[in-house]
């Protein structure tokens, strides 16, 4: 079988599952979703033995360390993992919701129902703990799923794909709910892509070339962010400690996630106060300080800064840092050059904080708080299919609620239109 064809047939199978799917009631759901977790939890050392032998391999490859940072599952990470199994099945069902009922002057009851979106095919590089998040959102929305990792991660996702079988027999639900592509071959993207007789919308997990080619290529919807240009700040009313502890964590907590504060605006009237503290700070950790010349007069073992630094996603031990005059200047400068991804303010005034709020143009803006909580399982939603800067159909991290859609529904009673 060739790939088209492997491809296809998984989308038939996916299709199938799905019409299953959607009828299938919140605690079979549920039964599922803690399968699969009982299930990671007992294979959780053929896990991690297959993320091995994908860090071995990867490590010959000369993957870089973030990618590597991304690409491994430690024993805390599958905890994570079967954590975030367990909270999305506690979350409330979204299928079936019905809202917005009003009666019509004719006397009908007019209103709108949440549905499965059917089948949601995602691609993703490194972070094999994807393919269990993903399962997770996708079974409890009512969605089906194909799943397609990166081939540096091939023996970690096909791991977890077992357990997520386990789980779905266990229950008494399609295998095929789930599915997760067993070949490397590249080919297989560009199928998945182009089949929208069978899969209803993708969502591109990964650097900036994988979602730029398939925003390009796509027949399917696509929910999609480029990349995280995420800025920090630190305005004329910042409180001092706040703001060197914030700038500190959504810079070196991790460095290859998408929500890792690349750019540093520091208020003028603050920035000799707070630069050379958040410099040391940032320096003990290791990380390269690219900055305007107004910085660099405050601390001059800062290197130069250019406009391609403004626009970088470094994923890396590396900050660009600029001085502004204030907070004009700070929102001018993020909508220009950040990616609408998640943008934060530390301050003390209120009424500064809520202009950040309304005017800069993100999917999460934040006040005195890291964008390192702009997150699915950190604002609740039990883990995300991914964080997107898009405006339609959903924006921010995708939960639940993302990866459903509304239809209309109409009650009457023998009503006819005159």
């Amino acid at each position: 079988m060739n790939i088209l064809e492997y491809m296809t047939d998984m989308g038939r199978q996916a299709r199938e599952a799905s019409r299953v799917m959607a009828a299938v009631g919140t605690a079979e759901k549920n039964a599922a979703l803690l399968a699969i977790a009982e299930a990671i939890r007992s294979d959780s050392d053929a896990i991690g033995e297959a993320n091995a032998r994908d860090m071995a391999a990867g490590r010959e490859a000369g993957l870089d360390a973030a990618l590597l940072d991304r690409l491994e599952l430690t024993p805390a990470r599958i905890g994570g993992m079967i954590e975030g199994l367990q909270q999305v099945a506690t979350l409330p069902d979204p299928v079936g919701e019905i809202s917005e009922l009003k009666y019509r002057p004719s006397g009908i009851q007019v209103g709108k129902m949440r549905v499965p979106l059917g089948v949601v095919g995602i691609i993703y590089e490194s972070r094999p703990n994807v393919t269990a998040e993903a399962a997770s959102l996708c079974l409890k929305s009512g969605n089906a799923a194909i799943l397609r990792g990166g081939s540096e991660a091939i023996h970690s996702n096909q791991a977890i794909a077992e357990c997520i079988r386990k789980g779905l027999q266990q229950a008494g639900l399609p295998e095929t709910a789930v599915q997760v592509v067993a070949t490397t071959d590249r080919e297989a993207v560009g199928a998945l892509i182009t089949l929208p007789e069978y899969v209803d919308v993708v969502v591109p997990r990964g650097g900036k070339g994988l979602i730029e080619r398939i925003s390009r290529d796509a027949t399917v919807s696509v929910i999609k962010h480029l990349d995280g240009v995420c800025h920090v700040y630190l305005d004329d009313e910042a409180d001092a400690d706040k703001a060197v502890a914030i700038a500190v964590n959504a810079k070196t907590h991790r460095y290859g996630t998408c929500n890792t504060m690349e750019t540093l605006l520091v208020a003028r009237s603050r920035a000799a106060e707070l630069l050379p503290v958040i410099a040391r700070e940032m320096s003990a950790a290791g990380v390269e300080l690219r900055a305007c010349s107004e910085a660099r007069a405050i601390v001059n073992t800062m290197t130069v800064a250019d406009d391609s630094d403004w626009a970088a996603e470094y994923l890396a031990p590396i900050l660009a840092v600029k001085v502004v005059a204030g907070l004009d200047e700070a929102i001018a400068h993020i909508n220009r050059w950040g990616s609408q991804h998640t943008d934060a303010i530390i301050t003390e005034n209120y009424s500064l904080a809520r202009r950040f709020l309304r005017e800069v143009d993100s999917s999460s803006v934040m006040v005195n708080a890291s964008t390192r909580f702009a997150d699915g399982f950190e604002y609740g939603l039990g883990a995300e299919i991914g964080i997107s800067t898009d405006k339609i159909h959903a924006r921010g991290p995708v939960g639940l609620e993302g990866l459903t859609s509304q239809k209309y529904i109409v009650f009457g009673d023998g009503q006819i239109r005159q």
